[in-house]
């Protein structure tokens, strides 16, 4: 459909009111353990208490004695084959290894599922668990990175020497040792980061079942990615995959934990084979916490070096990511290692380069990919590199940033990405004049007159999104998401129903993807039906992560809502007795450009198209419907945000105080700014979360230290400051929509922010602070050391 077909939009780029909304907070949600069946049963894990060693004993048999038991079954009872996520390396950089749907030789962490228990009530089964006797052979448990490349610890899996699963050295510039020895100032920074949680408010869940009738297993589940589920589901339990039907109902949240394939819902369904049951099982919030896929803890060793003027001319970077004892599927255990290696230079002009990425095996719960994917981490030691730079070089912390800011686009970095034009130095400047203008420079210097502890820290980052199939395919990986399919089709009401591959866990899809739909078709936002979470009715899709949803899932949407518009001005030109061209989709109807008068409505083309195809034009096949995909072969779109902070350290008690948050963020056209702006603000709640608060800890023989929200700190509503948010706009040229990615970028920026507005609040005392969280501890120690 060509542009001039379509008239002004009046949805896109407007706040329309969410549609999700009245379901939702009425209570009208439907939620996988909002679903009952008849005959259903509930299902439990036996799981591991030790986090490293040999399964010596599985005695199961006075489980199947308990009241209300119907069945429980062992690795050996299903003989399922394991899941194994895969790259294309070769051994010296990326080691496959299987997880097994149950354990049944070896344990790899606390939490690792032995046997499922079924019942006919959650009571019974949690007896029924009770019931079990397990015997093991522990050995030392890797509890650490450090530890985890010794040469004296065991192996977590037998298969990968020193537990370093992934070693891959991307980049190294010609003569970059050179550089740093001949260079005018090196600053360097350690860092360490805490192991999250992503605590999706509905932990995971699914229910399962066997349908005579279409000879198919049915599974609702919460995951991000429905197709995903249903090709490993068929492929452990030997089925083809038209008998797995994977449906997601409404999603309370998933953050990318729920991104990767799970063991649990494989074995779910494998017993609710066994005893052709419904069987349900929803995570209870222990579980949850220590035996759920985790996120984070990463440590870096970089260095930068810079010229006299501040001008950055080297980076110099060693990554390690403690990936747990098993990659996730599909993205294995090098998501965060090549993540951050391909990535780390970010919004800066960094003209030598070299990094080397490591992910090990430890005993604890295994890794997923979390908000963001490395980029907090990475952007935080960036942000410190630089104002290390500014203090030696005694220049000011944003004048630095300036210096070296991208500023001409196109842009190819050192890192062989091309960056697509952005706003990284005006959303720098805005947020440092936002700051001044609200006086918040005078407050600080008037707070340090008094004695008080005032910091002012800033982040400037961008937020890789839209990756294409060639984005993925560069990682080699083997499962290669990238575009995504889209179906309209219009009935005979002139409504559309719109199938979509991407998967919604509090994004609005309903409601972004059908401003799209009614621009593109000249109708109302009411009258487009989203669908999207059901492998029966959406042809494929990769779901949801890495801010893919309106730039990829968004973009097949608009380009099947063209196709369909063509159709309909088609028939409408041929009912009109007038040319093509000379038609345009106007509020539910195609009128003609020279008389506007004459017009058929939507119905009346359904009608025909439907009911009475002898009047169609030659060619046109009956029906309205249209399907396109969308992939991006180039290196994805950038969208850009610069933070800045404002925090009070509290000497009494070490706590940090974050006074005023100024976001300033260009993600292209938002499609709808409130909802940008409410990613924004969740995504800011989840790193400040990650910079002063939460952390899943071990003690030395790998017990998860934090079962409980009493020891997992979490921030409430008290701690989040209120966020201004300030929207630049620099529409991407390849997205159908001019969109760029949203959701990111609050948990990107944050940490370092809030990192940097610390040691700017430290900065009489001579200490500085790379790691996260920072703890009231670690504050009031600091504080100690600058005190006379």
């Amino acid at each position: 459909m060509s542009v001039d077909q379509v008239l002004t939009p009046k949805f896109v780029g407007t706040s329309v009111a969410r549609r999700e909304d009245p379901r939702l907070l009425t209570g009208r949600g439907r939620f996988v353990d909002d679903i009952a069946m008849p005959g259903m049963l509930h299902a439990q894990f036996v799981r591991s208490t030790v986090a490293a060693g040999s399964i010596t004993g599985l005695d199961v048999g006075d489980v199947a004695g308990v009241e209300g038991v119907r069945g429980v079954f062992t690795a050996a009872d299903l003989d399922l084959r394991p899941i194994r996520a895969e790259l294309s390396r070769p051994l010296s950089e990326f080691v496959p290894t299987d997880m097994p749907v149950l354990a049944h030789d070896v344990v790899r962490y606390v939490g690792e599922p032995l046997a499922i228990v079924v019942a006919a009530d959650a009571y019974s089964v949690e007896d029924g668990l009770e019931a079990a006797r397990v015997s093991y052979r522990t050995v030392t448990a890797v509890t650490s990175a450090d530890q985890a490349m010794s040469d004296d610890v065991p192996l977590v899996h037998d298969s990968v020497p020193n537990n370093i699963v992934v070693d891959v050295q991307m980049f190294a510039t010609d003569g970059i040792d050179e550089i740093f020895d001949d260079a005018h100032t090196v600053v360097s920074v350690q860092s360490r980061t805490g192991r999250q949680n992503a605590l999706p408010l509905e932990t995971r869940g699914c229910i399962a079942y066997w349908d005579d009738r279409d000879e198919q297993l049915i599974i609702y589940i919460c995951t991000q990615v429905p197709h995903q589920v249903r090709t490993v589901t068929a492929l452990c339990l030997g089925l083809d995959e038209r008998q797995v039907r994977v449906v997601v109902p409404d999603m309370g949240g998933g953050f990318g934990q729920k991104c990767v394939v799970g063991r649990e819902e494989i074995a779910v369904a494998a017993a609710a084979l066994k005893l052709r049951r419904p069987v349900k099982w929803i995570e209870d919030r222990k579980d949850a916490l220590t035996a759920s896929f985790l996120a984070r803890e990463q440590q870096y060793d970089v260095r930068a070096a810079f010229d006299s003027e501040g001008h950055i001319l080297g980076l110099d970077a060693d990554v390690v990511c403690d990936m747990g004892a098993y990659s996730c599927y599909p993205f294995t255990a090098g998501i965060e290692p090549l993540m951050a290696s391909a990535e780390m230079p970010g919004v800066y002009q960094v003209p030598a380069y070299r990094v080397r990425g490591r992910s090990v095996f430890s005993n604890k719960a295994p890794t997923a990919p979390y908000r963001g994917v490395s980029r907090p981490q990475y952007v935080m030691v960036m942000e410190r590199l630089f104002e290390r730079a500014a203090r030696e070089l005694q220049l000011d912390a944003v004048e630095i940033r300036r210096r070296n800011v991208i500023t001409a686009f196109p842009y190819t970095g050192v890192n062989n990405i091309t960056y697509d034009p952005g706003s990284y130095l005006e959303a720098l400047n805005l947020c440092e004049q936002t700051l001044r203008d609200g006086g918040w420079y005078d407050v600080q210097e008037r707070a340090t007159a008094d004695g008080r502890h005032i910091g002012i820290g800033y982040s400037c980052f961008s937020e890789r999104t839209g990756y294409g199939s060639s984005a993925f395919a560069a990682r080699k990986m083997n499962v290669v998401p990238g575009f995504d399919i889209s179906e309209v089709k219009m009935d005979t009401s002139g409504t559309v129903v719109v199938t979509t591959g991407t998967m919604s866990h509090g994004q609005s899809h309903e409601t972004t993807m059908a401003q799209i739909v009614a621009d593109r078709l000249g109708i109302g936002v009411e009258q487009v039906k989203i669908v999207q979470g059901d492998t029966d009715r959406i042809t494929y899709g990769f779901g949801s992560f890495a801010s893919r949803s309106i730039t990829i899932g968004g973009s097949a949407v608009a380009l099947a809502s063209n196709k369909l518009g063509d159709k309909l001005c088609e028939i409408a030109a041929h009912l009109l007795e007038t040319r093509d061209d000379n038609v345009e989709l106007a509020s539910g109807r195609v009128r003609q450009r020279d008389d506007h008068s004459k017009y058929v409505t939507y119905r009346d083309i359904a009608d025909v198209a439907y009911l009475k195809a002898q009047l169609l034009p030659k060619g046109v096949e009956p029906g309205l419907s249209a399907t396109a995909s969308f992939d991006v072969f180039n290196d994805g779109t950038f969208s850009n945000a610069t933070h800045g902070v404002v925090v009070e350290l509290h000497e009494g008690t070490g706590r940090v105080e974050i006074l005023k948050y100024v976001c300033v963020e260009d993600c292209g056209v938002a499609i709808n700014p409130k909802i940008v702006e409410g990613q924004c603000r969740g995504g800011i709640a989840q790193g400040i979360a990650g910079a002063l608060f939460e952390q899943v800890s071990y003690d030395d023989h790998g017990n998860p230290l934090c079962a409980s929200f009493i020891d997992y700190k979490v921030p409430t509503a008290c701690e989040i400051p209120d966020i201004e948010i300030h929207h630049l706009e620099t529409p991407c040229l390849f997205t159908e929509s001019g969109a760029k990615g949203a959701g990111e970028g609050g948990t990107i920026g944050a940490p370092a922010a809030v990192l940097n507005a610390v040691n700017d609040g430290l900065r009489s005392t001579g200490v500085e602070l790379n790691d996260t969280p920072i703890t009231p501890v670690a504050v009031q120690a600091a504080l100690a050391k600058g005190r006379p």
